[in-house]
């Protein structure tokens, strides 16, 4: 279902943009469009590797002296902190206690992603009119943190423990435990990433400005990420995303 709606989303901003690219053939008036000096968001992002809230976005583009392929360029920085999840990963409910359970579930993976790269300005805004598209390519480190999921058992006496949930222990499993409990026992696995993307600005209030991205991911982890104990891990994945940002521009 995720990837449909994300589909849908590239398809509905494809057919704007080509639109947009129709209307402006014809016309090309560089002392119209719009400049600025540096733009600077935040934003909340979902992918296909998570669920519909998948993380949080700071990204900042500063306009560059010179021009590529003719066009605007700037300097591209983002930092990303993401959840990745297993394909596999199913919750389930417990109708006795309503505790919530991802059986087999061994680690979260949160990414840090620092970012650098650059925007091209493909089409500006005009008279502060219309829909300003621009290309992102970027790459950076990837830190990735494994945090135990951390479970409740129950013992044979009754007694119950919460802790990293281990498919070789003993016990019966009655619910998960804390999200907060385990980042202390958490393993960091280095990385690296590459990113390409298309960036929307939908509306704009004099200065404020509120878009979208959408793009696509490559990231290798320099061993298997161990996110469900039952089921293939990786060290390589593949997402698309899309990102709602707002944010403002300095002239």
């Amino acid at each position: 279902m995720m990837r449909v709606k994300l589909l849908l989303s590239v398809s509905i901003l494809f057919a704007l943009s080509t639109e947009i690219y129709a209307q402006r053939r014809s016309v090309k008036n560089d002392d119209t469009e719009e400049t600025y000096k540096s733009f600077t968001s935040v934003g909340i992002t979902t992918n296909t590797n998570s669920g519909i809230l998948g993380g949080a976005v700071f990204r900042q583009s500063s306009a560059l002296g010179s021009k590529m392929f003719g066009k605007n360029a700037y300097r591209y920085l983002a930092l990303e902190l993401v959840n990745v999840k297993h394909p596999k990963e199913l919750s389930t409910q417990d109708f006795i206690t309503g505790a919530r359970l991802v059986y087999g579930k061994q680690n979260y993976l949160f990414v840090l992603r620092p970012e650098y790269g650059r925007e091209i300005a493909l089409f500006s805004r005009q008279d502060d009119e219309g829909i300003s598209i621009s290309g992102i390519i970027a790459a950076g480190p990837s830190l990735g943190f494994e945090k135990p999921y951390m479970v409740q058992y129950q013992g044979s006496d009754g007694r119950v423990t919460t802790e990293p949930f281990d498919p070789n222990r003993p016990g019966d499993i009655i619910g998960a435990g804390s999200f907060f409990q385990g980042f202390g026992k958490s393993k960091v696995v280095p990385g690296l990433h590459i990113k390409t993307a298309m960036s929307f600005e939908l509306s704009a209030f004099r200065d404020n400005v509120t878009g979208v991205e959408v793009g696509f991911i490559a990231e290798a982890f320099s061993r298997k990420v161990t996110i469900m104990a039952d089921a293939q891990n990786k060290a390589f994945f593949t997402s698309g995303y899309l990102t709602l940002y707002f944010g403002s521009k300095k002239r």
